[in-house]
């Protein structure tokens, strides 16, 4: 993207990785989607120039916004009362969600260069969210809902699908965008599994497991693991030894590190 591409005129900043989606015909697409409705409680990460907000805001009534940028939070206040839009000048990464009360709707056209930190740290909030609808470059997305044996199937996919269930909802084009970017993004919608969420009494304990079965994608789980189970322990918790981390379901992933909890707890 150009240092200098402006949009609106705010000079688009590479370190916010800021692409402004400027399409009509896409943001009524995307807010049709989201679908608020007075009562919501709707949180907008990266409002920008408020492509989204408008349309949030005129179907939900007031939503509250994250915005790092101290000049976009600045046009925003002058654009949007409080009553309206509850402006919070913050870094999404460190934002405690929880402070925003329970039945969140999250909304974000999310900078490609924090999309996985973001998805993993929403997560962590997955009890207090009602839906998330986000945009993201489209080979994120195939990540995020990719099946076990296949070659999108990752960490990314595990750590969020034990979480959430996910749909691609559609592609957005590079020319939506002001700067365009060089790649085509896609809206993905994450509802939380709530009930239906496993249990996983050590939650460290699993991220560990699931980052080293992937850490080296050639290595059998007997090698990728060794540091963390013994080919005993795998095989007890029915876990072939000789295979390969993208073999494995999330409900295997589960099995595991619960048996692994349950062995050091004795």
């Amino acid at each position: 993207m150009s240092a200098h591409a402006t949009h609106q005129g705010h000079v688009a900043r590479r370190r916010f990785g800021q692409n402004f989606l400027a399409d009509p015909h896409y943001i009524a697409k995307i807010v049709a989607a989201i679908a608020p409705v007075p009562g919501d409680n709707v949180v907008e990460i990266g409002p920008g120039l408020a492509a989204l907000t408008r349309g949030l805001i005129e179907r939900a009534g007031r939503i509250h916004a994250i915005e790092i940028d101290r000049d976009l939070a600045a046009r925003l206040a002058a654009d949007f009362p409080p009553e309206q839009l509850q402006l919070h000048v913050a870094d999404a990464l460190a934002f405690d969600f929880a402070t925003l009360g329970r039945e969140l709707r999250v909304v974000g056209n999310l900078p490609y260069n924090i999309s996985s930190p973001m998805l993993f740290h929403l997560a962590q909030y997955a009890a207090s969210l009602s839906d998330v609808h986000v945009m993201l470059q489209k080979e994120v997305v195939a990540r995020m809902v990719a099946a076990p044996d296949t070659p999108d199937y990752g960490r990314l996919s595990v750590m969020l699908q034990v979480r959430f269930r996910m749909n691609r909802l559609f592609i957005v084009p590079p020319g939506a965008f002001r700067p365009p970017p060089k790649i085509d993004s896609a809206i993905v919608r994450l509802v939380p599994l709530g009930d239906a969420a496993p249990s996983i009494p050590d939650p460290a304990l699993f991220a560990r497991i699931v980052a080293a079965a992937f850490g080296q994608r050639r290595k059998t789980l007997r090698n990728a693991l060794s540091a963390i189970a013994d080919e005993n322990a795998l095989r007890a918790a029915g876990i072939d030894s000789g295979a390969r981390g993208e073999t494995l379901a999330v409900a295997d992933f589960v099995r595991l590190a619960n048996a692994l909890s349950a062995k050091g707890a004795d």
